[in-house]
């Protein structure tokens, strides 16, 4: 018996046919129904019990985002949202994830088996990442945002520099974290390994929550004080030159490890230039990409954080982080920008 059980809920015949052959080819998963809409589908699942929900965002009716809420509400299940690439598409999936849903997966441009044969390795691993989620306890344990610190002079920074690393929920681990750094924090890189066109949407959502500027990063760029950049070019990885006055540097070379932008890389060359002047944390994410470069940076003393299983979406990366050995401090989401800054802070202790 397969390991994972998946409902398919698209208006579109095509597309339900497209995933469910894709999906069905991949170890481990059975389709165990397809569903036109809401109505069908909140029939299917309590029948069939899927531990997994592929969801269209655009369905008539009851919408995918209004039926993503019922059942967050109702019948806390993993879904993964299927959502275009439009500016309309990327906003909503944001606000999807917001809502519960563990990730979104972009359907292809044109409905061809080619197109969907080329993302099906992808897609796979994120169904089987969204089995392993206990929707329940992510439910009891999911923080309550952070606001900025009303005190914005109250930041004495000694110099250092923060660095993070996400892909699966880190969408909204970041609009959950970011908020509690205040205007003039130290700079700060956030790597997302998450789909290009969910990066404008995201920015704009933390631009109206946060105090620090947010900015995505480009070439050349000096790392300042009260500047947050966003790390997600698929096609380009980020490092870290010099030290002092250092700058971002984005890099066109093939993955590392399979992944672009790769935290490991990154980390790795915060670890060469800032060395003990930096921090960095992994967040949830699935794979083992960033575990050799936390681990190369928390050897030069520097202070290395990891989001704990409870809080995290998948701990798979977190998890692999800890195995290298790369890990000082595993933390709840909600203690991790307080224990970065720390770090970054004029009187606190070394790590």
């Amino acid at each position: 018996m397969a390991d994972v059980r998946v409902l398919i809920v698209d208006d579109s015949l095509t597309m339900r046919a497209l995933f469910g052959g894709v999906l069905e080819r991949a170890r481990g998963i059975e389709v165990v129904g397809m569903a036109a809409n809401a109505d069908e589908a909140r029939e299917m699942m309590i029948k069939l019990r899927p531990n997994v929900v592929t969801l269209d965002i655009e369905m008539p009716g009851m919408s995918g985002i209004d039926f993503l809420k019922e059942i967050m509400r109702e019948r806390p299940t993993s879904v993964v949202m299927l959502s275009s690439l439009t500016q309309k598409g990327a906003d909503i999936s944001i606000q999807a994830m917001e809502i519960g849903a563990v990730d979104c997966f972009p359907k292809p441009k044109s409905a061809t088996a080619e197109e969907f044969n080329a993302l099906a390795p992808k897609l796979a691993a994120i169904v089987h990442a969204a089995a392993k989620v206990d929707m329940a306890r992510m439910r009891q344990v999911r923080p309550t945002r952070a606001a900025a610190p009303e005190s914005q002079a109250a930041f004495d920074w000694n110099g250092n520099m923060i660095a993070m690393s996400a892909s699966m929920g880190g969408v909204d681990a970041m609009l959950q974290l970011l908020p509690a750094f205040p205007k003039n924090c130290p700079p700060a890189l956030i790597l997302l390994q998450i789909e290009e066109g969910f990066v404008g949407p995201l920015v704009n959502r933390l631009k109206e929550s946060c105090a620090a500027q947010i900015v995505v990063a480009e070439d050349g760029l000096p790392l300042q004080q009260g500047h947050i950049y966003i790390i997600a070019d698929p096609a380009r990885h980020a490092v870290v030159d010099r030290w002092p006055n250092p700058s971002i540097r984005l890099l066109g070379s093939d993955p590392v490890n399979g992944a672009r932008p790769s935290a490991s890389l990154l980390f790795a060359t915060v670890a060469k230039t800032a060395g003990v002047h930096a921090v960095g944390a992994m967040l949830t994410g699935i794979g083992t990409d960033g575990a050799a470069g936390l681990k190369a940076l928390r050897a030069t003393g520097a202070r290395t954080i990891c989001q704990d299983q409870a809080t995290s979406v998948v701990h798979e990366a977190p998890a692999a982080a800890i195995a290298a050995g790369a890990v000082a401090m595993e933390l709840p989401l909600g203690d991790i920008a307080a224990a970065a800054l720390e770090g970054c802070r004029r009187t606190a202790n070394a790590a």
